[in-house]
């Protein structure tokens, strides 16, 4: 996968127990490894989270998926556009609300994220190698309950807007 992971349990420098140095270096393996996985698929990482949700069926219709993943619905629509294309989600009108539609995967798109799952299943274990399953998963749900908590407490409406606000607040306090 391109990422080596130090057989140590010692960190590599004095910033080894500095969340944001650790969450950085983890976050930087995972999406140059993600990205490499999904580069063949309509939105990278972000395709395959939409392809996720209509494969498990939720949320269903277009709006809610887009407020879900913090996608600006204009944007939603392009990436859907080259989801639909591919092959891999249909929109489909939906029975209770004519004015909206549901995202349904396909056989393809199905069969697509499984493939992508597996590989990146393959980068996870690369990434979390110096743990045990059960460090692996309990890792995996603390993060997992951290994330929903900050989620509940302050959704993203639109991801592009807080990499924009996080580069301008980076650039006025620290301009150099």
């Amino acid at each position: 996968m391109g990422v080596s992971v130090p057989a140590t349990s010692v960190p590599p420098n004095s910033l080894g127990g500095d969340l944001g140095w650790t969450l950085g270096v983890l976050f930087r393996a995972y999406l140059k490894a993600a990205d490499a996985v999904t580069a063949e698929l309509p939105g990278g990482p972000r395709g395959r989270q939409i392809l996720t949700c209509a494969v498990r069926d939720e949320p269903r219709s277009q709006s809610a998926l887009a407020q879900l993943l913090g996608v600006d619905r204009t944007v939603m629509t392009y990436l859907l556009d080259d989801l639909v294309d591919a092959g891999l989600v249909e929109r489909r009108p939906d029975p209770s609300d004519r004015r909206s539609r549901l995202i349904v995967a396909t056989e393809h798109g199905r069969a697509v994220l499984d493939n992508l799952d597996h590989r990146l299943g393959q980068v996870e274990e690369h990434l979390l190698g110096g743990l045990d399953d059960d460090e692996r998963d309990r890792l995996r749900t603390l993060l997992q309950h951290v994330a929903t908590s900050i989620n509940a407490a302050d959704p993203v409406s639109d991801t592009c807007e807080v990499v924009q606000d996080i580069g301008v607040t980076s650039a006025r306090k620290h301009p150099y």
